[in-house]
């Protein structure tokens, strides 16, 4: 995974894969070990808020 600062995600949005939920990058959790990080993220369609693996987030197209 090449290095992105987690904190310039914030405030962005990206959809789970191709046409799956839209979801909006609200904040770092942690770092992890392996080099990876864990992020906060809302989804749009239910308001929920989990946190998800940056490496993943990277993975899922970008939302206009």
């Amino acid at each position: 995974m090449s290095y992105i600062q987690p904190a310039n995600l914030i405030g962005t949005w990206r959809r789970f894969g191709v046409t799956g939920p839209v979801y909006e990058i609200v904040g770092a959790v942690e770092a992890l070990a392996e080099g990876d990080h864990l992020m906060r993220i809302r989804v749009l369609e239910t308001g929920e808020e989990v946190a998800y693996r940056l490496s993943d987030i990277l993975d899922d197209p970008r939302e206009r």
